[in-house]
């Protein structure tokens, strides 16, 4: 099932069992995705919705920072939980250890050593994790083999 009827399919569900926070997520996540329809003329494939959740869950958890500084529980409890539905929608996240490997592999393979290679180090990993790592998660582990 493409992802837009997933997502519609999903939407009806939770309006009908009245689970706000999810009707709320998958409306949000509904509404980037007709956005950039809109914008730039096209129907998205389901590679590129999975693009806009993944960036909604990067927004989400920048923003738990923030919640964290002004004691809103209330604002971290509905983050976190629109963060697990957003994670229903996207391939299971990589493991430290999966990512390691990743990265000991791209560092084989492009010779990475300073610095200096790290962004050629990070355009080698990223296509490879796309929407099943957060790049700043990768950003550290890369960070722990090169100098």
């Amino acid at each position: 099932m493409p992802l837009k009827e997933k997502l519609m399919a999903d939407l009806k569900e939770a309006m009908k069992s009245k689970n706000k926070v999810k009707k709320d997520t998958i409306t949000m996540i509904r509404a980037a995705i007709k956005q950039k329809e809109v914008d730039n003329r096209v129907e998205l494939t389901d590679t590129e919705i999975l693009d806009i959740i993944a960036k909604q869950v990067k927004q989400k958890k920048d923003s738990l920072v923030d919640f964290e500084k002004g004691n809103r529980q209330d604002l971290i409890d509905l983050t976190n939980e629109e963060i697990k539905i957003l994670l229903e929608y996207l391939p299971p996240q990589l493991s430290d250890e999966e990512l390691t490997l990743i990265v000991e592999e791209a560092i084989e393979a492009t010779g990475a050593q300073t610095k200096k290679d790290l962004g050629k180090l990070m355009a080698f990993i990223m296509p490879k994790v796309k929407g099943r790592a957060d790049g700043k998660h990768v950003n550290e582990i890369v960070a722990k083999y090169i100098k």
